[in-house]
């Protein structure tokens, strides 16, 4: 489980094909504190730490990517050079600063607008009609990872949606999300809880 509040962005240092993709994502972390099979999220995935090197500060971790996860994740989410939004997986005990989050990928979603609204960025993003029953207004959404609240929903009339999101400075500096422009792709997560009430409701017919 994680948090969706980031805590180091890292990069892609190489991608090699090996049946699945193997990648190895530059970092921040002390190597020591990335356990061989640890989960680390990244950009909202959450995949296993299979090898690990470097310094503190300086340091470096693999990880398998399936056929699987590339297909339903952001395009050119697996390529060298790309920045990720990482997080180590939460330990009990350990503040809970954003909400729960699986790193599982629930859709992409499409960027629409990304533009300045005072001192922070209003973030809009459109997103497919299978997940419209699960963003609501004050609800909670991942990001590429991060956790954020959501101020608007707007449906449309072929079944998606846009939704809007406040990115303040800080939020836009610690993470990717502050680079973003009109037809990125990102990867979203709905909020856990709101997954269960839907399912509820519909046991309930």
């Amino acid at each position: 489980m994680f948090t969706g509040i980031i805590t180091a962005i890292g990069h892609i240092e190489s991608v090699e094909e090996r049946g699945d993709l193997h990648v190895r994502i530059a970092c921040p972390y002390a190597p020591e504190a990335m356990a061989i099979g640890a989960s680390i999220a990244c950009s909202g995935v959450c995949l296993t730490v299979v090898e690990r090197g470097g310094s503190e500060g300086d340091a470096w971790f693999a990880v398998d990517v399936s056929a699987e996860t590339v297909a339903c994740t952001a395009q050119d989410q697996w390529s060298e050079g790309r920045r990720l939004n990482l997080e180590q997986a939460l330990k009990l005990g350990e503040e809970l600063g954003g909400h729960l989050v699986t790193g599982h990928v629930d859709a992409v979603g499409t960027v629409a607008r990304m533009e300045r609204e005072g001192g922070s960025w209003r973030l809009d993003i459109r997103a497919p009609a299978d997940i419209a029953p699960f963003v609501a207004e004050k609800g909670s959404i991942t990001v590429d990872g991060v956790s954020l609240t959501v101020n608007s929903v707007e449906d449309e009339p072929d079944g998606q949606f846009v939704f809007g999101l406040n990115i303040i400075p800080h939020t836009g500096e610690v993470t990717t999300l502050g680079t973003l422009a009109a037809g990125d792709k990102v990867n979203l997560e709905i909020d856990v809880l709101a997954r269960y009430l839907k399912r509820m409701e519909a046991l309930r017919r």
